[in-house]
């Protein structure tokens, strides 16, 4: 068989089953699988060998049962990273690469004009899938060389950190800061290393633990190296009685605990902003992912808990995703 006619039948296959976009996944399972790109795939239209026929077939049959085609791959892109992912970890979203993205403007902010954060980076959105307008450091318009020497002074938390996406997304950006990740999930914190191995990053640290219980004792032996100047979080934000409406490739495979924000969704953030006024340094920053209409209660939280400059950045389906707070 032919690798055209092996899309056909496969992308049948998929809509059988109910995937909503049967042909690009049959695609992508095809090109992985043969171990090729898009272009060679519908130039070539090479014969397809048994053991590869297998091997498609495998995972056609696998994402039958909904299984997420990311998990079935094993890795998904995200901001020029390879993240490897399977079951029991969170599947990043674009919307977190958009909270990385302005976490990063953020911190370019800071380094240009200490000794606060700003208070109102640029609305986004940014380029979807990667830097968007930033340049990367020593590139012509990039960051002053004399600002790159102030990174060792940087740190940076990322609670639930899951993969470690955004985590080793901001570790990579400023390689000579100190990025600490802590996450519950003793299979998040192994794929989160996994995936600081697979991507040579080597200045940051995760940590086993539910928010900042890992840096208790931490903290109180080592107070200034373990105060931030920025805490990002993408927490459970789920309803609970939500869940069982979600898609099955949601609510079946992905981990609850890393879905499940309690009743009102909200109870992370009732948790991670208090608490986080006694990790942040003076004019430090919390920069929070958002579920649906949430905004105007977490920013609530946010103002009890005596942030300033509240601020809220949306996504690219006009949705205020992101809240920007400052200590």
């Amino acid at each position: 068989m032919r690798t055209l006619d092996k899309m056909k039948e496969a992308a049948n296959f998929l809509k059988k089953y109910g995937i909503a976009d049967a042909a690009r996944e049959a695609e992508t399972i095809i090109v992985y699988c043969l171990e090729t790109d898009r272009t060679a795939l519908l130039r070539d239209n090479r014969v397809i060998t048994k053991n590869v026929i297998e091997k498609i077939d495998e995972f056609l049959e696998r994402r039958s049962k909904r299984e997420p085609l990311q998990y079935i791959l094993g890795y998904v892109d995200f901001l020029g990273m390879k993240i490897k992912v399977g079951k029991g970890v969170l599947i990043p979203r674009p919307e977190t690469e958009l909270l990385a993205e302005v976490a990063i403007r953020t911190i370019r902010n800071q380094l240009s004009n200490p000794p606060s954060l700003i208070s109102n980076p640029p609305s986004p959105p940014f380029s979807k899938g990667g830097m968007g307008e930033f340049e990367k450091e020593g590139s012509k318009g990039g960051t002053n060389s004399s600002l790159v020497t102030r990174h060792s002074s940087l740190n940076i938390l990322d609670l639930c950190t899951g993969s470690g996406c955004l985590a080793l997304a901001l570790a990579k950006e400023f390689h000579d800061a100190r990025v600490y990740g802590t996450d519950i999930s003793e299979v998040a914190i192994e794929y989160a290393e996994k995936n600081a191995e697979i991507n040579g990053i080597k200045n940051v640290t995760f940590l086993r633990g539910s928010l900042f219980e890992p840096l208790g004792e931490l903290f109180t032996v080592h107070h200034s190296l373990f105060t931030f100047d920025l805490i990002v979080s993408n927490p459970p934000y789920i309803k609970k009685g939500d869940i069982r409406t979600l898609q099955p490739e949601i609510k079946n495979w992905e981990p609850v605990e890393a879905l499940d924000g309690g009743e009102d969704g909200l109870h992370y953030y009732r948790l991670i902003i208090p608490e986080s006024r006694n990790y942040l340094k003076d004019g430090g920053c919390i920069i929070l992912e958002l579920g649906i209409s949430q905004a105007d209660e977490v920013s609530k939280v946010a103002e009890h808990a005596g942030f300033k400059d509240i601020s809220f950045r949306k996504d690219y389906a006009g949705i205020e995703r992101i809240l920007i707070a400052k200590a």
